[in-house]
């Protein structure tokens, strides 16, 4: 969901996807679906963070992911079908239908119920719902006849909470899920510390020394076991080493540079100590529902072994590998191309322990010539004119901290780490060839010992080496060593390729997952072998239901008063919006060259009798005429026509309501610049259309459009039939406030701008339609929200207490004139919080 100003008071529609462009960027999700005139599917697979289409095929054949639970730091799917394991029925084992589930246990399908009028079943499964829900409390009390082994939780453990029962409501049916069963081996694990001195921080240098040191010492001093190294201070063996503790010297050479001279030789001292055993009986035991802690380490332990492997095989990064044998590497521009691999990780499930694996895709700099590497960069022939300071600056960002290798040397690809650009181009540096001071210039120097002509001497010289020492080499004899990842923030193209690459039909990520899984060959791997685990082949079955879609209400004027969506998609057709917003003054600015005035008039003139079509008032004239500008004056435009229309507006006490945009198809950070201006700067609700689409005009992109701006004006699109007759379990029954919070980190190569929470809390009750947001920077990559909940001294009133969670719950009982008597949070779509009486204060 999008804010506006910092602080969106605005409601949102179970139609309207994210802010952002209307239509423009990929389906849209919700709003209306093609059918007749102007319409579209709903729901959308492949893309977003728990959105997906119903299956387009019998349930029993579909294959259903997650798409998206965190993954933040990457782009691709999500973690699958992921149960979250409770531990189960404390005093007795896991029932059977809690584990694999045949293909054949149900017929898959069902029909929804087709008019409100015939919700007896859903009514009666609410109230079993509710009777199972209502059981639970947060103080999660165990009866002594369902005792809990009494282990002492480990540091890293997880309690979740009871789950009361399975759900009634729908039809069953089966679906496949990414998780892959592992036996839970019947080893005696040990965990040794590590310590390598002179201490190094690259994982890399750590793995390579212990990969030196098992290459020559494990028939001998590691009584032939094969340990799983984390690359960092800890080891872990299938049994024990035949020592407590020992001490090794291990020599690391440096590869060959291609120079002819000596290689450099590195000695490391390593000390490997006893540390603990990692218990699996304790995983065991929460695995079959006797314990109520996931002994994260033994977890742990499972997964660095299973990581050895690919960690040698593949490009580690983060909890993903990459390869460019694993698919088709895709071009992003400006010398970044899209590399393909998956994530692993295992996981304790109810149906036991599984291995999650999923396809993603990240981007890597484009193994080119540095010159090659340039022009794509810049977008332009490069030799057409010199280059500018603004070029010098982008391709320095660009380059800094890049590994590569020379090409004037034949096989002798010696390779260095550019430091940055010399500030003269070539044909000017010189450097001392000798102690007397001898000068001579890059250009004499490569030509006389390589027999090298300089074409670029226009150009500036890489930078390697550190500023002591620096070296030159010529752009045109350096070329991107294969295999860097990209860090740095992607433009709007390159995240709009990366995402086209990463969206697949679950059909088609299905395919590429099996083949991942056979392609690792987790039965053969040596590290597996080792340990004992064994990975299944096959996809998980999971039984799961296909719940009734629920019936929507519409404002009694249009002709259909209420809608059931089918096959999880319905339009605006015959149907007036419940609640219409209001948008008396508004303007439009546009900025593409490519739309002539009269266009974007009409244009406008198209929108605004669509809105009022759907039901919204709206002012079929502008407060001023549509303008064209230019996008790299953005922030001047936008603060010159909002103070021309307030000018107008202000002496008759009004205010502009909104702002219709028109963006080129590629605008790079224009968007992402307007929005910020318009909801920071002004306080201004904006509305942005892509140039394609108001070329169209299609019916079914302005009524996509109108309900996301009634959305943005404060009306609200639909509202569920079931709200209205005050029929939802656990909402319907007294006032109920429903919370969501998550937290956004920046992108990876970003070591300084703050983390930014969000929390939105339903404004209205029965209906819980409206939601407020708020939003708040905090520390760098921290998780917990710290503004939740907070306290200060005030040097007149004492301490006092307030947050995030206090305004929302003041807003809540401002809109409907009650304070909520329960709480639901939702913490990364997992309910935290259930059932909480509130005493509220505010």
């Amino acid at each position: 969901m999008g804010f506006q100003g910092g602080r969106g008071w605005g409601p949102q529609s179970q139609q309207s996807g994210r802010s952002g462009y209307a239509g423009g960027r990929g389906p849209q999700r919700g709003g209306v679906a093609p059918q007749q005139q102007y319409t579209v599917p709903t729901e959308y697979q492949g893309r977003g963070r728990g959105g997906g289409a119903p299956p387009q095929q019998p349930p029993a054949a579909a294959a259903a992911y997650e798409s998206g639970s965190r993954g933040r730091a990457r782009v691709g799917g999500g973690r699958g079908v992921e149960p979250v394991s409770s531990g189960g029925p404390p005093s007795k084992p896991l029932s059977s239908d809690l584990h694999q589930a045949t293909q054949a246990s149900y017929a898959a399908g069902g029909t929804p119920h087709r008019v409100p009028s015939e919700a007896s079943s859903s009514r009666q499964a609410a109230e079993s719902l509710t009777q199972q829900l209502q059981k639970v409390s947060i103080q999660q009390e165990v009866p002594p006849s369902q005792a809990i082994q009494p282990v002492a939780p480990s540091s890293k453990s997880m309690r979740f909470p009871l789950r009361p029962g399975k759900g009634v409501t729908g039809k069953k049916c089966i679906v496949k899920a990414n998780h892959f069963f592992a036996e839970l081996p019947d080893k005696d694990l040990h965990q040794y510390d590590v310590s390598i001195n002179p201490e190094v921080t690259s994982r890399g240098v750590n793995r390579a020394v212990m990969e030196q040191l098992v290459k020559l010492y494990r028939e001998s001093h590691l009584g032939k076991r094969l340990p799983a190294y984390d690359g960092r201070k800890s080891l872990y063996t299938a049994g024990p080493l035949p020592f407590i503790s020992k001490e090794f010297m291990i020599t690391l050479i440096d590869e060959d540079d291609g120079t002819g001279a000596p290689r450099r030789e590195r000695e490391f001292k390593v000390v490997i100590k006893l540390a603990a055993r990692a218990d699996l009986h304790h995983l065991g035991l929460f695995l079959q529902g006797r314990q109520a802690d996931a002994p994260q380490e033994a977890l742990q332990v499972l997964d660095i072994v299973l990581r050895e492997l690919p960690t040698t095989r593949y490009c580690p990064v983060g909890r993903s590998f990459y390869s460019p044998d694993l698919g088709r590497r895709q071009p992003l521009g400006e010398g970044l191309e899209s590399w393909r691999g998956f994530y692993q990780s295992i996981r304790p499930t109810q149906m036991g322990l599984s291995l999650n694996i999923d396809m993603s895709s990240t981007a890597f700099i484009e193994p080119l010539p540095v010159i090659d590497f340039v022009t794509q960069l810049l977008n332009r022939d490069v030799s057409s004119r010199p280059l500018s300071d603004a070029d010098r600056v982008k391709i320095k960002k660009a380059l800094r901290g890049v590994k590569v290798e020379v090409t004037h040397r034949g096989n002798m690809r010696r390779k260095y780490r550019i430091s940055g650009l010399t500030s003269q181009a070539t044909r000017e540096l010189t450097f001392p060839v000798d102690d007397r001071g001898t000068m001579k210039s890059v250009v004499e120097y490569f030509y006389e010992t390589y027999g090298f002509v300089i074409q670029h001497s226009q150009w500036p010289c890489l930078q390697v080496g550190n500023q002591q020492r620096p070296n030159y080499l010529p752009m045109e004899v350096c070329k991107i060593v294969e295999g860097q990842r990209y860090s740095k923030r992607l433009n709007e193209r390159q995240i709009t390729a990366l995402l086209k690459v990463t969206c697949q039909r679950p059909h088609e990520r299905e395919l590429d997952i099996m083949q991942t899984v056979h392609h690792n060959a987790y039965h053969e791997d040596p590290y597996a072998k080792e340990f004992g685990i064994k990975i299944s082949e096959k996809l998980a079955s999971v039984e799961a239901r296909i719940l009734p879609a629920p019936w929507l209400k519409y404002h009694d004027t249009g002709r259909e008063k209420d809608c059931l969506p089918q096959v999880g998609q319905w339009n605006m057709m015959n149907k007036k919006m419940v609640n219409g917003g209001t948008v008396n003054n508004w303007i439009c600015i546009n900025f593409s060259r490519g739309v002539q005035e009269s266009v974007a008039r009409g244009f406008c003139q198209e929108l605004a009798q669509m809105c009022y079509i759907s039901g919204m008032a709206f002012n079929p004239e502008p407060v001023l005429p549509p303008i064209t500008a230019r996008p790299d004056q953005v922030e001047r435009v936008l603060k010159t026509r909002f103070h021309d229309a307030m000018t107008k507006l202000q002496p008759q006490g009004k205010e502009l309501d909104l702002l219709i945009v028109i963006l080129p198809d590629n605008n790079g950070s224009l968007y992402g610049d307007l929005k910020r201006i318009c909801e920071t700067d002004l306080g201004l609700v904006s509305q942005c259309c892509l140039h394609k689409h108001v070329y169209r005009m299609s019916k079914q992109y302005l009524a996509n459009v109108a309900l996301k701006i009634n959305v943005k004006v404060g009306g609200r699109n639909t509202v569920l039939v079931d709200a209205i007759s005050r029929r939802i379990p656990l909402v319907s029954d007294r006032p109920t406030i429903i919370f969501g919070a998550d937290v956004t980190h920046p992108h990876p190569g970003e070591d300084s701008s703050p983390s930014i929470a969000a929390v939105v809390a339903s404004q209205d009750w029965p209906e819980i339609t409206k939601y407020a947001g708020l939003v708040c920077a905090q520390a760098h990559r921290q998780e917990l929200i710290q503004d939740l909940y907070k306290t200060w001294q005030d040097p007149v009133r004492g301490t006092v207490s307030g947050g995030m969670i206090k305004e929302l719950l003041i807003s809540f009982r401002r809109a409907t004139g009650q304070k909520p008597q329960r709480i639901i949070f939702y913490r990364y779509c997992r309910i935290l919080l259930l059932l909480s009486h509130l005493l509220c204060h505010a």
